[in-house]
């Protein structure tokens, strides 16, 4: 499962940042939940799941699934005649045994509609197993379940615009069983810990696709407009792992080796397949040679579905995505390795750890998540160099560490109030992080090994991290315990404070190290880098206490004293390095957080001089990112900055071989207002990307507004991301009536990140527009996003803007369009 990137992993504006960390602190003052005092032992094993049969069939109208099941089991050890499953909101019709072809009714009690117990006809024992049929109706649109911050919702069963009534939506059926909500569109033991082989038989409308676990074993054409697919998934896996999903798709054909690779796409998409996913037969060679376990099932399919309720989900040889993968030629330009990709890669290394081996409960999940988040960082560095995949390592840790409440939280959890609850940074990011830092501690060789033997140890079976550990340690020869107790077992992490002095006298350099966090002291094995005399000497040592001096000894006073050399450590640190220190770092250190902190550093106080010198040279740096960074950190009002800045920035404009980064140098331009720099921006809008685009109107807008008004309609028949927020702005700050429809629909089809950022100009527009009609869309479509976000704290925010939106209003003598913005803030106030 890919947790949903639009809020958990996209970097949220600072103000929407402040209003979750706000909603956080009032959480922290409620008394601590009695759930938290509940021990999540793996679920007793009474009954084993073997085989289950599905045969189903949808009505639309009603978004019902009317099923039949064959589901076999066995005692998992002691004897036992009775039966539980879980089976959530259903009308359960018929529950019979098969004996010799015959269905033989059963006794059953069915009060709570999530579980049905069943009295069996007799006794079994662990060598017996046994076939229960089921006649069942599923109505997951009557079903109350809670999702989570990865999983907003857990119906399992989804009809996504089954009518027809929607403009401009496909109708869809799919489904999403993380964590438990398999069981509402079947009865099924739902949990991880079980495994089963699997039939499912789907009667759809002919004209429609299916996808499913496995193989499409056979297509049946029927008289009355339907077809039935049967598809087979002959190797057991988890109930959540089941899926289907229906609909106008194109699949184009790809393959791995002599297996299907197949993309299932949205019929506007479809031409783009290849450049969305044509990457994944290479993602599969790679780790399979890392991992040294080839893919290990008999196909691998994605599918891009509407509505989806998280990123992505890594359903056995069927992963489905959310919409945000999809994009056209245009938009893959400025990809790069996006959410998008980055999604791809991480549920594709999910299919071995998660499917192949699976937790064995959400405690465990780390074994899981940890490792699909470790995937990116892992692909990242395999294909777009080192730097990659460091930033995006270091990017996971700063999400870890944002978090308010992360740090009382251990990676393997046995207490928390809801399995939901254990989606979340901890489990991804931080998880990621841990594996990251293992690997470097124990070598690449010993670290992949020890993956091989946890995954061929555990094929098809369920792990836990003491499994994990054992394989490291069998792998390495090196007791673990230490590691596993401390990131696995234990929260937090070290917050580092770093200090030096030299001893011209003795020719001493001493390095004080300082752990200033709550709670357990941190032993962290640490590479220390000592730059003096023209050569770089590194030192492996050990932080074993909270408190720590190390002495070095060196001929001259060292350049630089760079301690994690690696930059490999999860910590919140404060290095305390002069100036000219950070400078030498930058110019010799050759990692990109070694860079990264220089620039930092460098861009606090930008009146020194060598901090300049960084600057201006980190314009230049060899990747992107850091280029991108160094420009949205000039401080453009100081002189000798801009002085300095001025050709570099206008250089990387025309010709910096990334969009992005031309894209940010374009926007510093343009913050400047220069006439000479019009010409430049002008040329810009005939860019390809739509990020460069998006820049260049808006600086344009800067220094010519009126003429960007009239420029912007020109560009309004191919705007995607970065352009249609550039004209949204444009249209919002000094648009009218006329540009009132792109700029609705242009919020209302915004990713959440972008409309939250675009809440303040929306309602700059609404107040002041001419038609009383527009600026009351403009406060419905402000309302109903403030109350679906209002736990993250923005119907705060919203309520706020739309005070404004009232005086606006209300100074035109619109009393109609004051009324419902009043009328919206209160009911901001009293929503759920």
């Amino acid at each position: 499962m890919t947790d949903l990137k639009p809020i958990s992993t996209l970097m949220l504006s600072c103000l929407f940042a402040a209003a979750i960390t706000s909603s956080q602190a009032q959480e922290a003052l409620k008394p601590e939940d009695p759930a938290l005092k509940i021990y999540r032992a793996v679920p007793t094993k009474v009954n084993d799941l073997v085989h289950t049969k599905l045969d189903v069939r949808f009505d639309y109208k009603k978004r019902y699934l009317y099923g039949k099941e064959w589901v076999t089991l066995k005692p998992h050890f002691y004897p036992t005649d009775s039966l539980r499953l879980d089976a959530k909101g259903m009308d359960l019709k018929n529950i019979s045994v098969v004996k010799n072809g015959k269905n033989i009714p059963l006794k059953f009690t069915y009060q709570d509609s999530l579980s049905v117990a069943i009295k069996l006809d007799k006794v079994y024992h662990n060598n017996e197993s046994y076939t229960i049929y089921i006649d069942y109706t599923s109505k997951p649109n009557e079903l109350k379940a809670k999702g989570s911050a990865a999983i907003n919702d857990a119906k399992g069963l989804y009809f996504i615009n089954p009518d027809g009534t929607e403009k401009d939506k496909p109708t869809q059926i799919w489904t999403q069983g993380e964590t438990e909500s398999s069981s509402a569109w079947f009865p099924t033991i739902d949990k991880p810990s079980q495994k089963t082989t699997e039939e499912l038989v789907m009667t759809v409308p002919a004209k429609y696709v299916t996808l499913s676990n496995g193989r499409l074993a056979s297509q049946k054409n029927n008289a009355d407009g339907t077809r039935t697919d049967t598809w087979k998934m002959e190797l057991p896996h988890s109930p959540y792992l089941f899926m289907m999903a229906v609909g106008d798709f194109k699949i184009y054909h790809d393959k791995w080796r002599n297996k299907e690779v197949n993309y299932y796409l949205e019929p506007k998409y479809a031409p783009y397949a290849k450049e969305i996913f044509g990457f994944t037969p290479e993602v599969i060679e790679f780790y399979s040679k890392t991992l040294g376990v080839d893919y290990p099932w008999n196909k691998y399919s994605q599918i891009v579905a509407r509505d989806y309720v998280s990123g992505a989900m890594e359903n056995t040889t069927a992963t489905l995505h959310g919409e945000y993968v999809q994009a056209t030629h245009r938009e893959l330009i400025d990809a790069y390795f996006n959410n998008g990709r980055s999604t791809i890669v991480h549920e594709l290394f999910h299919q071995w750890f998660g499917d192949y081996v699976t937790a064995e409960s959400w405690s465990n999940l780390t074994v899981n998540e940890s490792f699909a988040n470790f995937s990116e960082t892992l692909w990242a560095e395999h294909k777009y160099g080192k730097d990659a995949g460091d930033e995006h390592n270091h990017d996971d840790m700063l999400s870890y560490l944002r978090s308010g409440d992360a740090k009382t939280k251990n990676l393997v959890r046995f207490h928390y109030v809801d399995k939901e609850d254990v989606f979340d940074v901890v489990t991804y990011q931080k998880g990621g992080r841990i594996l990251n830092m293992l690997r470097n501690y124990l070598g690449d060789a010993a670290f992949f090994k020890g993956l091989n033997i946890y995954l061929k140890t555990n094929a098809f079976k369920n792990g836990e991290a003491q499994q994990l550990r054992l394989a490291f340690e069998e792998a390495s020869g090196l007791d673990l315990n230490w590691y596993f107790n401390q990131w696995y077992y234990g929260a937090g992490h070290p917050v580092l404070n770093i200090s030096y002095k030299w001893d011209d006298a003795t020719k001493t350099q001493t390095v004080y190290l300082q752990q200033s966090q709550d709670g357990q002291t941190f032993k962290l094995p640490i590479a220390i880098d000592i730059y003096a005399g023209g050569k770089k000497e590194r030192h492996k040592t050990w932080m074993n206490d909270k408190a720590d001096t190390l002495t070095f000894h060196s001929a001259t006073k060292p350049d630089l004293v760079n301690v994690d050399g690696e930059k490999i450590l999860l910590t919140k640190k404060t290095d305390n390095k002069t100036p000219e220190e950070f400078a030498f770092q930058y110019f010799n250190a050759p990692l990109y957080l070694d860079r990264y902190e220089a620039i930092e550093a460098a861009a606090a106080n930008q009146k020194e001089k060598i901090n300049q010198k960084v600057l201006i040279a980190a314009l230049k740096d060899k990747y992107y990112g850091l280029r991108i960074k160094t420009i949205k950190a000039l401080n453009l009002t100081n002189d000798d900055v801009r002085n300095a800045a001025t050709p570099i920035l206008t250089s990387l404009a025309q010709t910096d071989d990334n969009t992005l980064a031309r894209a940010a140098a374009i926007t510093a331009l343009g913050k400047l207002k220069a006439a000479g720099n019009s010409t430049l921006f002008k040329q810009a809008l005939n860019s390809e990307s739509y990020a460069v685009q998006g820049a260049a109107l808006t600086a344009l807008s800067l220094l010519e507004p009126a003429q960007a008004l009239s420029l912007a309609k020109g560009l309004e028949k191919d705007n995607k991301g970065a352009l249609t927020t550039a004209i949204f702005n444009i249209y919002a700050t000094s648009g009218g009536s006329e540009q009132w429809p792109f700029v609705i629909d242009a919020f209302k089809n915004a990713p959440v990140q972008v409309k939250f950022n675009s809440v303040g100009k929306l309602a700059e527009m609404t107040g002041r527009v001419e038609k009383p009609e527009y600026a009351q869309q403009g406060i419905d479509e402000l309302k109903a996003f403030g109350i679906k976000h209002k736990v993250y704290g923005a119907a705060q925010f919203v309520g706020g803007v739309l005070d404004g939106v009232k005086a606006q209003r209300t100074q035109l003598n619109d009393t109609a369009s004051a009324k419902a913005a009043d009328d919206a803030i209160k009911q901001l106030a009293d929503a759920k």
